[in-house]
């Protein structure tokens, strides 16, 4: 039987002939790297093959690397295989890989949304025989509401939250989500504010996107300076002595998880925003549909209820075990 282009190991997705994994979660000689997202990039991989947008961004997270950065479609052969990075629309500097050999092609989607958002090159469909897909919202019940939609919604709570006399505190990842929504946020209504962690990955990505205004919060910031406006927070920071100094506030978050009932409860917020970085049902089928794929591979989330509705629908479908979090991550980490 004839050996699979890209495997599943212990180690990561590996590619034998050309002796590379694609994101992988053990150290290895050769990594390609989608995006900047820790359980997608790992410390001590020998080089890292990515985006050049995504190279500033691990070189932040990572410390000093061994990288190469590719333009999109730029293409590199490695042992007679042709690995290519595509925007997959998820975060800035976010790819899709695709693979080539005699003939038969892979793309390895990472993470990725089809809704331009405005900050993160969008998603493009390429086509393939085989397609490595994300399923992290892969459920009928999640459907999204379009971006601006929702941003109105997060700027009229900010609004009512300053007529109210107190800080608007908003949870976002501090890699990606934090961005998407500073460029979103209508800052007539007052000034955007933020914690390091966020305010240093801006600091990154204003070295090759324009990002509107933030102001770091430091030590020294009195509490009554952010009353009225909005800061922009990890998730980490909720109920932290960081956070109460700020008192009056009022929190939310923001992440797709919040279509859950229940989940603004469980998360302790007092507001919860529908907006994800990751596709929601129609998302993933419209996009696995476009890529022309007979082929599919679903590694995290709902996997085995979204292949099973992928067979039904005719696709050769499996799942696969990886230690990749999708939104999760947005919960329980500070990036």
């Amino acid at each position: 039987m004839k050996k699979p282009l890209l495997e599943f190991t212990d180690r990561g997705i590996y590619c034998q002939v050309a002796d590379v994994y694609l994101d992988p979660w053990k150290p290895v000689k050769k990594a390609l790297i989608t995006h900047g997202h820790s359980d997608h990039s790992r410390p001590g991989n020998g080089e890292y093959i990515t985006h050049k947008d995504n190279v500033p961004i691990i070189t932040h997270r990572l410390g000093t690397l061994n990288t190469l950065g590719l333009e999109w479609g730029e293409s590199i052969q490695i042992r007679g295989v042709r690995f290519s990075f595509h925007p997959s629309g998820h975060i800035v500097g976010a790819s899709q890989i695709r693979v080539e050999y005699q003939g038969e092609v892979w793309v390895f989607s990472g993470d990725y949304k089809i809704e331009d958002d405005g900050l993160a090159t969008p998603f493009e469909p390429i086509q393939c025989h085989t397609f490595i897909t994300e399923c992290t919202f892969g459920l009928p019940a999640f459907s999204w509401q379009p971006q601006n939609a929702v941003m109105q919604e997060i700027n009229t709570w900010w609004k009512q939250v300053q007529d109210a006399g107190r800080t608007a505190v908003l949870f976002a990842y501090s890699l990606g989500k934090a961005q998407r929504l500073l460029m979103h946020l209508d800052q007539r209504i007052g000034s955007v504010y933020t914690h390091g962690a966020i305010e240093n990955t801006n600091e990154v990505i204003r070295q090759f996107r324009p990002l509107p205004p933030s102001v770091r919060i430091t030590r020294e910031t009195p509490a009554k300076e952010l009353s009225g406006h909005l800061v922009l927070a990890p998730p980490s920071a909720h109920g932290s002595a960081w956070l109460r100094k700020m008192a009056p506030f009022e929190t939310a978050s923001a992440s797709g998880w919040m279509a859950f009932r229940g989940a603004r409860r469980r998360r302790a917020v007092d507001r919860g925003f529908v907006l994800s970085d990751h596709c929601d049902w129609s998302g993933l089928l419209r996009s696995i549909k476009a890529t022309g794929a007979e082929r599919v591979i679903c590694t995290h989330g709902y996997t085995e209820i979204f292949a099973r509705y992928l067979r039904e629908e005719g696709y050769d479908a499996r799942t696969e075990a990886t230690q990749y979090e999708g939104e999760l991550a947005e919960l329980e980490k500070s990036e």
